[in-house]
């Protein structure tokens, strides 16, 4: 690539061809007002002068005439991928988060990073890639991976229909069909003599997500030198400089990864893809006797719900029969998902309600559909329920992502699919690349 001169954060800069120098595709840092170099509220928090806490939080930071290269917004998965995007590329980068500690969709989900049923093309190849991500940072992080893979159940003769057609596209690779007989041997307790069949995957992993996103914070922070700020409000995000609780602080690009905060950052550009909220039925089960060679289950109703069956042409009578025999289940956004923790106890879920502001209560009738699922696919006594919590993600009808760029130096990242876990290590991979360039 030629060297060309941009228009970029106001002011003129030279770009260098992308290079294999990682120092090449680093933007110039723009000039600070005087105020950063003689002490004022314009400054960088630099790692070096921090105080960490145990829980990921710097504290007692100090201005500094540092600058950052990349100042993050939001703290969940997506704001976690970018940075580790980014700091492998060797970008001096802060992450800020209006919450003392993780509270967000990304410890209130499964901590499932599923493969098979993701949508066909750019989700799908964006979860295979953001699995292997994972795979990397669980092992030098400390994370470990609870389960591997997944078995879809199929209860109706529809549903096996759906599992054979995935199976025969390129998304089924390396998945198996199984006969009920064949899941006896995967592991006991389930109602196979009820089963048309399966399919199992060798994709997926899984982890505890309210453990994980913590220690890949204290990952990102103790090898790649992240500074990541907690309880720090950002009021507005332009760089050079964004304004916050804390003052300003200098970065020459932002990434905005908001969540399902569609108000506090640039809310007019938000507002154009017409973004609502979902809601969901979270559970964890005792269930002392679960056995644990199995894997993540999941059944009928998620192919309904999971784009990668539900757009095979197969699924129409599926939807047809379940639409007579669960209605209530549909209409309630129910399909089952059933991982296992370290401690032998069961995370269970989940609903979709949708909802601008989603009420915060969460009727027993909704679990109890949940939990009617459970019971048509797993034998014995029905697990007592020991936790119960709500969550909410964004949502949008016509797109499961959307990136947008206000201008060079600023992306504003949000996924709308639920498939944060799944696919954030992959999409960050890809705002970084078009800030700063591909990897030589």
């Amino acid at each position: 690539m030629s060297r060309k001169d941009i228009l970029w954060l106001g002011r003129r800069y030279r770009i260098a061809a992308y290079s294999s120098d990682p120092d090449r595709d680093r933007p110039q840092s723009p000039s600070l007002p005087a105020a950063a170099s003689s002490g004022g509220d314009i400054g960088t928090l630099s790692p070096r002068h921090s105080r960490r806490k145990p829980n990921g939080q710097d504290e007692g930071v100090t201005v500094s005439e540092r600058s950052f290269d990349l100042a993050i917004v939001g703290a969940g998965i997506c704001g976690l991928a970018h940075a580790l995007a980014a700091a492998r590329r060797g970008k001096r980068v802060v992450v800020l988060d209006r919450d003392a500690q993780a509270n967000g969709a990304s410890i209130r989900n499964f901590g499932f990073i599923t493969v098979t049923g993701q949508e066909e093309g750019e989700c799908w190849s964006r979860a295979l890639r953001s699995r292997d991500v994972w795979a990397e940072v669980a092992e030098a992080a400390g994370i470990p991976i609870l389960q591997r893979g997944l078995l879809t159940i199929a209860r109706r003769s529809e549903a096996l229909a759906v599992l054979e057609e995935f199976a025969a596209s390129e998304m089924g690779r390396d998945c198996r069909l199984l006969a009920p007989a064949a899941m006896d041997a995967i592991g006991d307790g389930l109602r196979t003599r009820d089963f048309a069949g399966g399919l199992h995957s060798p994709h997926e992993l899984r982890v505890e997500s309210r453990e994980a996103i913590p220690r890949l914070a204290a990952f990102l922070k103790e090898r790649h030198g992240v500074t990541i700020l907690r309880g720090t409000v950002v009021h507005a995000a332009a760089p050079p400089a964004l304004t916050t609780s804390r003052g300003k602080i200098a970065a020459e690009a932002v990434v905005v990864c908001p969540g399902d905060d569609f108000a506090t950052l640039h809310p007019e550009r938000l507002a154009a893809y017409g973004l609502t909220r979902c809601k969901l039925h979270m559970m964890r089960l005792r269930h002392d006797g679960f056995d644990t060679r199995l894997p993540p289950v999941m059944s009928d109703l998620g192919m309904i719900r999971y784009l990668g069956y539900s757009k095979l042409p197969a699924a129409a009578a599926l939807r047809e029969r379940l639409e007579i025999e669960q209605r209530e289940h549909i209409a309630n956004g129910v399909h089952l998902i059933v991982v296992r923790s370290a401690d032998g106890s069961l995370v269970v879920g989940d609903s979709h309600h949708y909802a601008a502001t989603p009420d915060p209560f969460a009727p027993t009738a909704v679990d109890d559909l949940i939990l009617d699922e459970f019971a048509l696919v797993f034998d014995g006594p029905a697990p007592e329920v020991v936790e119960r919590w709500t969550g909410t993600y964004a949502s949008a009808k016509d797109r499961l992502m959307l990136v947008d760029a206000p201008s060079d130096a600023l992306r504003i990242v949000v996924i709308t699919s639920g498939t944060g876990a799944s696919t954030s290590f992959a999409i960050a991979e890809e705002v970084i690349a078009d800030l700063y360039g591909p990897v030589a």
